[in-house]
Parts: C-alpha cells; sequence; structure tokens
C-alpha cells in the first residue's frame, strides 16, 4: 500500500489551499500591475490603403503565447501617435483613469483623449489590425510607420514624425542639465 495517497481533513485543507494560492496568484499576474506580457523593440510596419498593419511576427507570437487576443487602442494624449493595450491591461488603466479627479482641467482631457478615442480591436486571420481613419489622421499617420514595444503597451508612429520626435528628444538629452533629471537620476541603467 502506497502511502502517497492520503486522505482526510488535513490532506483536504492543503489541497484547497494549495488550489487558493495558485488561483489567487494567477488573478493577481492578471488583474494587478503586475501583467507579464512586455513590449520591446522597433519595428516598421505599413499600413495599406484600408488601415491595416501587419503585426511583426516577434509580437504576433507573444500575443498567441500569453493567449492575448483582445486589444484596444486609443490615442496617446501627449505625442502623435497611438498606443495598443492588451484588454487586461487597458482595464487597469481604465481603473486609473477613474480614480483621477474631473476638476483638475489636465487630467480631465487625458481621461477625454484616452476613453474617447478608444476602441477594441483584434488581429485578423492575416496578423493585422485595422486602424481608424480619424485617428489616422490625427496622428498624421502615412503609409511607412514605427511600432514600439513600450513595456505594457506597443506605440504606433508615422515614420517621419517619429524621426523628427526622436532627433529632438536626442537633442534634448545632449543639452539637458544632468542635474534635473525628473526622477530619472534613480534609474540605474
Amino acid at each position: 500500500m502506497s502511502n502517497v495517497v492520503q486522505s482526510g481533513k488535513k490532506w483536504d485543507f492543503y489541497v484547497f489551499f494549495d488550489h487558493f494560492i495558485l488561483d489567487f496568484i494567477y488573478r493577481l499576474s492578471q488583474v494587478e500591475n503586475s501583467y507579464l506580457i512586455m513590449f520591446r523593440g522597433i519595428h516598421k510596419v505599413t499600413v495599406d490603403s484600408k488601415g491595416r498593419f501587419a503585426v511583426p511576427t516577434k509580437i504576433r507570437d507573444l500575443l498567441n503565447r500569453e493567449q492575448v487576443f483582445d486589444l484596444v487602442l486609443t490615442l496617446n494624449p501627449w505625442d502623435r501617435a497611438l498606443w495598443v493595450y492588451p484588454l487586461l491591461e487597458w482595464e487597469r488603466i481604465e481603473g486609473v483613469l477613474t480614480s483621477l479627479s474631473d476638476f483638475d482641467k489636465q487630467t480631465r482631457r487625458t481621461k477625454q483623449i484616452m476613453r474617447g478615442y478608444a476602441s477594441d480591436c483584434n488581429l485578423d486571420p492575416q496578423g493585422r489590425i485595422l486602424l481608424p481613419q480619424e485617428i489616422r489622421t490625427l496622428i498624421c499617420l502615412g503609409k511607412e510607420s514605427v511600432l514600439l514595444g513600450q513595456g505594457n503597451k506597443l506605440e504606433i508612429w508615422d515614420s517621419t514624425v517619429w524621426k523628427e520626435e526622436r532627433d529632438s528628444w536626442l537633442d534634448s538629452v545632449e543639452n539637458a542639465d544632468p542635474l534635473k533629471s525628473n526622477g530619472l537620476d534613480s534609474l540605474s541603467l
């Protein structure tokens, strides 16, 4: 007789507790700020005449591996770019937006832009995302575009606008006062 198979209240408690912990960890990873999918890298993409772009294979594979099928795209409230979030991450962002005061004009405008231009999207069978015409016009998105991994989201820029902004940022870094780092001094690279 094997002593591996056990029964009784004590053993049932351990099995229940084990399932409870695993379920809790899973839920926490899906809902809280500990969402596990991270996007990185820069990719050149082409927007076709219908406003679709093919998601690069590396990102498609990541989305499939993590079983992320529902996405939300919205207008970046500070730059002429789009943000694409996995739905679970977007729901966390919506919670943060909800907690912001409507009495502050800047936060109200941020909420209006991000929520007002948010739209659900999915990859089509060819691995493409359709970008609404109004949003493409607002960010001056042309045929040649750039897709940037930004940790919890993807960012889409018109290629020319991206190059101009990137060069401007790099120039400003060269001329920046190192004592005024806006909190970057704690970032150890």
